[in-house]
């Protein structure tokens, strides 16, 4: 199962539109994950229409309309991966022990807000599967960053591998 994973889109306030690579990863994908901060329903509209299956959530930059389309906090299982998609997870000391301990029924946490890609395991503390942070920065706006920047990953056989920061 091959997944995109994005946040930050910021359009049309920071792009008119996704750059044509991330569409053509929707394309490609199964499921499509967006950690929030669209700020414009028409691109949840699209991505509903061209994306296999969406997991997504709203992002503190999101309007009343796209915050009673989609929840808060999105979850799912794929191939017996507990997925959690959250736009916030605070500052990034203590990110690991904290999102663990919030998060205790997940395996991959996917996050946005910052623009900085993230990707990191987090060790729970009472045993148990450890838990992976995903942050794919942001498509459209790379504020401090080099590059902007999503990424691809691959769910197979109940666990996830072959994850991928791309830079555009």
């Amino acid at each position: 199962m091959r997944l995109l994973i994005t946040a930050d889109t910021h359009v049309p306030t920071r792009a008119r539109d996704l750059p044509v690579r991330v569409w053509d990863e929707v394309e490609r994908a199964d499921v499509v994950i967006h950690a929030g901060d669209w700020m414009d329903p028409g691109l949840l509209d699209a991505l509903e229409q061209r994306a296999p299956r969406l997991i997504a959530c709203w992002g503190n930059n999101d309007g009343p309309e796209l915050r009673e389309r989609l929840p808060e906090v999105a979850r799912a299982t794929l191939d017996g991966v507990r997925l959690a998609v959250v736009h916030e997870t605070g500052a990034s000391a203590g990110r690991e022990k904290r999102t663990a301990a919030a998060f205790p029924d997940t395996d991959v946490l996917v996050f946005g807000h910052s623009h900085i890609p993230w990707d990191t395991t987090a060790t729970r503390a009472f045993g148990g599967s450890d838990l992976r942070l995903l942050n794919p920065g942001s498509p459209t706006d790379r504020r401090r960053q080099p590059r902007c920047t999503y990424m691809t990953a691959v769910i197979s056989g109940g666990q996830l591998g072959e994850v991928e920061l791309h830079r555009l």
